[in-house]
């Protein structure tokens, strides 16, 4: 009996071993890197029902990286955070995309406006965008590599902040700088800019002076709600970087 066992059982180690590497293999990595002048501290909030990672957030210091492993179908949305003084503990607060003061978000998302990155894995294809929806705060730039399919650039590279209207502008504590744009849906909170009420739809929610601002000096993200056509990218098995000010030098 031993000897019939043995081979049973070698065999259902291999089939173990090269499942894992499968799965190693079609693992998707989206890594996250700074190239702004300061700290950038990102925030990640998974879709309902997926899992957290990394806590929610962490800090990332000017050109550094942080790579992360996304389980399969995994959806949510990653922004960056930016003027944040953390305690031992963790409490704290940001000038910019707070997280209810913590620094491991843990589901919490970003307080507007700050810029988002979203990304959903599917199957056979994975969407992603940058959305300027819940206003600006950094220049975020989505780039996959070694996917198949048209796998295009989103993002926005465009400093906001220098030409944000001034019913939007969030300044510093100081007032000398602009540091986020509202969208104008939070700065106002009418139907027609936030597409809700007899304006949620496509038909009737339509750009404003606003969005077209935003649309003009990021073309790749989007501007307003019912922004689809020029804003969501498609790419199959691919994996991403997610840079943040993607413009410093």
């Amino acid at each position: 009996m031993a000897k019939v066992l043995k081979p049973l059982l070698t065999l259902m180690l291999i089939t173990i071993f090269f499942s894992t590497i499968l799965v190693e293999v079609k693992a998707t990595t989206l890594t996250l890197y700074n190239k702004c002048s300061h700290p950038v501290w990102p925030g990640i909030q998974p879709s309902a029902g997926k899992p957290l990672l990394a806590r929610g957030g962490f800090k990332l210091p000017p050109n550094k990286g942080y790579t992360l492993r996304l389980p399969p179908l995994w959806s949510g949305r990653l922004w960056g955070r930016h003027g944040c003084a953390f305690d031992a503990s963790g409490r704290g607060r940001c000038a910019t995309g707070d997280c209810g003061g913590n620094l491991f978000c843990n589901g919490i998302g970003g307080t507007p406006p700050a810029t988002l990155a979203e990304i959903t894995l599917g199957n056979d294809q994975d969407f992603y965008d940058v959305s300027l929806v819940d206003g600006y705060n950094l220049g975020i730039a989505i780039t996959p590599f070694k996917g198949s399919g048209k796998c295009s650039y989103a993002g926005c590279v465009s400093d906001l902040n220098t030409m944000c209207p001034v019913g939007l502008q969030v300044r510093s504590h100081d007032n000398r700088r602009v540091v986020a744009c509202k969208s104008a849906c939070f700065a106002f909170n009418s139907p027609r800019y936030c597409c809700t009420g007899s304006f949620g739809n496509p038909q009737s929610c339509k750009p404003t002076a606003y969005s077209k601002i935003f649309k003009t000096a990021c073309p790749k993200a989007y501007s307003y709600a019912y922004d689809d056509p020029t804003s969501i990218a498609t790419c199959t098995r691919g994996n991403y970087l997610v840079t943040f000010c993607p413009r410093h030098r």
